[in-house]
């Protein structure tokens, strides 16, 4: 049985993937984890999905392993083989052993058996992103910076400092990425998906990167963000 509920997925903002070619179903979960602030994308066939992950990257992929033009499993290869690090909860109407056991031995993180709720959906994929992003820690810590996850709060040397959503999820996403370079179009496509294709320059990026910045010095936090010219930019632990 599919049924909705209010639970908010509060953990933070989270990018998902939803590859099934049931309308009804594809439709209620896209629904379900928008209305919480989330990014949703969804593909209803095997070239859409494969061609989305192939160029996008996805905090959890729900996979539905049978497509009217191929298999799941076959995009749960093609994950696996090109290094991706994408969450992946199948969901799938098989509840054969051998089902279950053969994804997991490919990579999946968890196998969901049809029908379920909704809530249970959430639960299972709260817990894949928090293995898989935070090591199931709530709280992320990075030198003067203390970040609750679930509470979405930011403390900087032991005082609360105010964050918009979009603030905070790129504050979290560069800790997440400490010293790596991120691109504009990552930042860009993690914050606000595929759609982000629409849009002329990324003059926003670096309006929100000045916001953060700011509110991080004036609270008495290094300056952690550093351009990387031509590239993108680096939280660098210094």
């Amino acid at each position: 049985m599919f049924t909705n509920c209010c639970i908010s997925f509060r953990k933070k903002t989270v990018k998902i993937l939803i590859i099934e070619d049931e309308t009804g179903l594809r439709e209620s979960i896209e629904e379900y984890f928008s209305d919480t602030g989330n990014i949703c994308e969804s593909a209803e066939d095997y070239s859409t999905a494969l061609s989305k992950v192939n160029l996008y990257r996805y905090d959890c992929i729900l996979l539905d392993i049978t497509l009217p033009d191929g298999s799941g499993i076959d995009i749960l290869k093609s994950l696996k083989d090109n290094n991706h690090k994408d969450g992946v909860l199948i969901i799938s109407a098989k509840n054969s052993l051998d089902d279950r056991l053969n994804g997991l031995y490919l990579g999946a993180d968890d196998y969901l058996v049809k029908p379920f709720h909704l809530s249970e959906l959430k639960a299972r994929v709260t817990a894949i992103i928090r293995r898989k992003m935070y090591d199931g820690n709530n709280f992320l810590h990075f030198n003067e910076i203390d970040i609750d996850l679930s509470a979405k709060t930011v403390k900087i040397l032991g005082d609360y400092v105010k964050f918009t959503r979009k603030e905070l999820a790129l504050l979290i996403y560069f800790i997440a990425n400490k010293n790596k370079v991120v691109s504009k179009n990552a930042i860009a496509e993690h914050l606000w998906g595929d759609g982000i294709d629409l849009v002329n320059n990324f003059d926003f990026i670096y309006s929100h990167i000045k916001n953060i910045r700011k509110k991080m010095v004036e609270a008495g936090c290094k300056d952690y963000i550093e351009a990387a010219y031509g590239m993108g930019y680096k939280f660098v632990d210094r």
